[in-house]
């Protein structure tokens, strides 16, 4: 990150207490509360805050009149909707979303790969598949076609959980049980006396789990909603960290087992995936469909457990990267750190897929001088095109993404909002644009048209073939994915502390000027490396936070 600035605040140690991020920018971002009145010094600028400024919060270094832009990151994020003083706060009142347009030539940005030396010849332990990929976990899968089927997975996952005696909830149901009974103490401490209290056995120690998904759709919808879905399943059977499924199917709805047959061969030629099939309206009873489909289950987890981890290249490695809960310093740390994690990644034969394209308003002509060819950045273009056609006919727009939470930390617009998290992408070229449910092809950074709604945005990271989601959050958000491991970066150092049982890394000294982005890349790519390995449980695997929310595309920003 290029341009910080060291203010002191009149104490013997320096303390940072404002940021210029970008030389270009005619804003600054607060780093702690500062008061009306307060003079800070920036550059060659002495200014008197105009207003009280909640740290996170941007204010102007000059004065700003009605239809001024606003820039930072070196971009344009807004433009004043009113006359602002300098040293004005800026808030929904006073500056509205602008982007910047120009015509760029993909390829025309250059990039210098980051020093990738103390990762040369590093392995991760993964499960070798025969298509060539790698899983960092190793898991069956049991989905449905259609929302009919929901209560039969939900009976499939008690049974398998009680079999195995593992109930990711046993702590909790422990803890119920013993408020209703009246029992004060600390329930995180196991009761041997209790059946649920047991550890899970190892009957398949080389599988990580059983997952079993849910979801609204397969029938009601388009036809376009119905193969969408298939596909995305499909992506979810082929993935390196899946060995095989079991799949219910009530028999009448729209989304048809050939439908997803269909869509499984296109990326498993060679039907090497095992995937179980059963029709509940072709099945004697309810009771039969149940037997068969916990046979099919065990089976599957027994083949699977013969699959042991092997040392693997970082090439083989795809992350994901996702933002959620975002605040004013995450543009400043927790996103850019993943941006050097990519950056690395890409730089030893690895890939890196940065999604949500809402929050890439207003920075896409940045992204096409990134893109290695015309006809990749002709491809991003159009899909944003048509994903903001699909949400005007609904009456929407991307200019409406910043949450209240995000508007309330300090993300004022969606192009500023875009600015930042753009950044979790790093600086490499971009190699591939996929749409919704497509595949990961190449290696290095991909685009994948998604939603920036958290959970459909890493159900359709993990459907396009991410084997790790990094997911960076200001506010703090519980999401996970079923079959792809998350680590929760936090942008700031409170929220690290105060939901540490969310957060797996701090990326706050960056915000306090202790640590460079460079330093904590490293460590948190070292960390993505154990987690790969199955060394270390992220917060979200441990939890138990198995997120799957399909995009019924054109509603969602």
């Amino acid at each position: 990150m290029s341009d910080t600035r060291l203010e002191t605040i009149g104490t013997d140690s320096p303390a940072r207490i404002t940021l210029r991020i970008h030389p270009r920018d005619n804003v600054a971002v607060a780093l702690t509360d500062l008061p009306a009145g307060r003079r800070v010094a920036i550059d060659d600028r002495d200014i008197a805050l105009a207003d009280n400024v909640r740290h996170k919060h941007k204010f102007t270094l000059e004065a700003l009149s009605p239809g001024e832009i606003v820039t930072m990151y070196g971009v344009t994020v807004g433009k004043a909707t009113q006359a602002i003083p300098a040293g004005g706060v800026i808030t929904v009142d006073n500056v509205a979303h602008a982007t910047e347009s120009g015509d760029v030539q993909p390829g025309s940005k250059p990039w210098t790969p980051p020093d990738v030396t103390r990762f040369r010849g590093t392995t991760f332990d993964g499960f070798h598949r025969p298509d060539g990929s790698v899983g960092t976990a190793n898991l069956w899968l049991v989905i449905p076609l259609v929302f009919c089927e929901n209560r039969n997975i939900e009976v499939l996952r008690q049974c398998v959980a009680d079999a195995l005696g593992d109930d990711p909830y046993r702590d909790y149901k422990r803890m119920a049980r013993q408020m209703l009974a009246g029992v004060s103490g600390n329930t995180d401490q196991s009761d041997a006396s209790d059946p649920l209290a047991a550890a899970a056995p190892t009957r398949f120690p080389n599988v990580d789990g059983v997952r079993f998904l849910t979801h609204t759709l397969g029938c009601g919808g388009t036809d376009d909603d119905a193969e969408a879905l298939c596909q995305l399943l499909a992506g979810y059977i082929c993935h390196p960290n899946v060995a095989g499924a079991t799949v219910l199917s009530l028999g009448c709805q729209k989304a048809q087992i050939q439908m997803l047959k269909a869509a499984v061969a296109a990326r498993d030629p060679q039907q090497r995936r095992t995937v179980d099939y059963f029709d509940q309206q072709s099945s004697p009873s309810e009771e039969a469909l149940i037997r068969n489909a916990l046979q099919s289950i065990f089976d599957g987890l027994a083949a699977a457990d013969r699959i042991q981890r092997q040392p693997a290249p970082l090439a083989k490695l795809t992350l994901g990267v996702e933002c959620g809960g975002s605040d004013g310093f995450s543009g400043i740390s927790a996103n850019p750190l993943v941006g050097g994690v990519v950056d690395r990644l890409v730089a030893l034969g690895g890939s890196g897929i940065l999604a949500e394209f809402p929050e890439l308003c207003g920075v896409e002509h940045e992204l096409v001088a990134r893109c290695t060819d015309a006809d990749i950045a002709g491809r991003f273009r159009d899909l944003m095109q048509a994903y903001q056609r699909h949400a005007a006919a609904v009456g929407a727009d991307f200019s409406m993404n910043p949450s209240p939470g995000n508007i309330r930390d300090g993300l004022i617009t969606d192009a500023m909002k875009s600015a930042g998290a753009a950044k979790k992408g790093g600086d490499g070229p971009v190699v591939d644009v996929l749409d919704y449910t497509e595949p990961h092809r190449r290696p290095g950074l991909s685009l994948l048209c998604t939603p920036g709604n958290d959970v459909e945005s890493t159900t359709a990271l993990a459907g396009s073939g991410a084997n790790l989601i990094v997911f960076t959050t200001g506010l703090g958000t519980p999401t996970g994915n079923p079959v792809t491991p998350v680590l929760k970066i936090a942008s700031n150092s409170e929220l690290a502390t105060r939901m540490r049982d969310i957060i797996d890394f701090d990326a706050g000294p960056i915000v306090r000027g202790e640590r460079s982005i460079d330093e904590l890349a490293e460590e948190l790519l070292a960390l993505c490396i154990e987690v790969a390995s199955g060394r270390h449980r992220s917060h979200a695997q441990r939890l138990s936070q198995h997120d799957f929310i399909p995009w019924k595309r054109g509603v969602s920003l």
